[in-house]
């Protein structure tokens, strides 16, 4: 297979100023929050003039919501697959936490919560560009689960992807606590008995 081809000219500079925005909007998301962030603030911190910006994007919602998509994009975790319901949460659960303690993650991820209460362009990528993906995840390990008879199948799958979710990301991007292998072995536990009392 022949090697991917880079960018080359014009091409490489846009590549180029896209990255340079694409990190100086989140670090400026990070420090500064949404309600004062601006696309000046952004153009100044990439070293572009603000044209590189609203030739592209209209608004930083619109901003946002474009490099949130796209930092997103390929980043859904793998459904496990070990055969067993406690093994399959063990390694959601790590790959969650892996995710969530990505820096950029971890350092715009309470903003973006935020954010996401709001209607607008940037709280439907958040619902349904890294929300609903993980739910998708979480909700096809489940039925492996109940397919295998470890789950009843008046399990409310709703509740059951709280249950996976909430706990883990409440307590690294509100609380700010650790989860190292043994809280996630716990964790684990705890969750695989509560799935097996949320029957509907």
């Amino acid at each position: 297979m022949a090697a991917e081809r880079r960018a080359t000219g014009g091409a490489a500079l846009r590549e180029r100023v896209t990255e340079a925005i694409t990190e100086a909007a989140f670090a400026e998301l990070a420090e500064s929050g949404y309600e004062r962030m601006s696309m000046e603030a952004v153009a100044r911190r990439a070293g572009v003039g603000k044209a590189a910006l609203y030739r592209r994007w209209a608004s930083k919602q619109e901003m946002l919501a474009e490099l949130v998509r796209e930092a997103v994009k390929g980043a859904l975790p793998p459904t496990p697959d070990t055969g067993a319901l406690h093994t399959d949460l063990r390694e959601f659960l790590g790959t969650l936490r892996g995710q969530l303690t990505n820096p950029v993650v971890s350092s715009i991820g309470p903003g973006l919560l935020a954010q996401s209460r709001r209607p607008g362009a940037l709280a439907d990528v958040i619902h349904t560009g890294v929300g609903a993906p993980r739910r998708a995840v979480a909700r096809a390990m489940l039925q492996a689960a109940i397919d295998r008879g470890e789950l009843p199948v008046s399990l409310d799958q709703e509740l059951a992807a709280d249950l996976l979710m909430a706990p883990l990301g409440f307590r690294l991007l509100i609380m700010e606590e650790d989860s190292g292998d043994e809280y996630l072995d716990r964790l684990a536990r705890v969750i695989e008995a509560a799935l097996k009392a949320a029957a509907r």
